[in-house]
C-alpha cells in the first residue's frame, strides 16, 4: 500500500538558464526514510518526474517537485 509521498522541495531553472537549482526543505529531510549500503553510507532516496523537469529545463514550466515516494 502506498502512502503519501513526502514533499521535499522543489527543482527550478537558474535565472541565467545554464543550472537547475534545487531547494531542500531541511526540516522534511529530517523525516525521510534513509538506506544504508554495504560500504556503510546513507542516503536519502528522492524522486523527481522526467518529464516535469525537462519542460523546467525547457523554460515551460517555472518549478516542479521533489519528493520521496512512501511505501508501506
Amino acid at each position: 500500500m502506498t502512502e503519501q509521498n513526502r514533499l521535499v522541495g522543489y527543482a527550478r531553472r537558474s535565472n541565467g538558464g545554464a543550472t537547475v537549482r534545487l531547494s531542500i526543505n531541511v526540516e522534511e529531510m529530517k523525516n525521510c526514510e534513509t538506506y544504508t549500503t554495504s560500504d556503510g553510507q546513507t542516503y536519502i532516496p528522492l524522486v523527481i518526474s522526467m518529464q516535469a523537469l525537462e519542460k523546467v529545463i525547457r523554460g515551460e514550466r517555472a518549478v516542479t517537485t521533489i519528493i520521496q515516494e512512501r511505501e508501506e
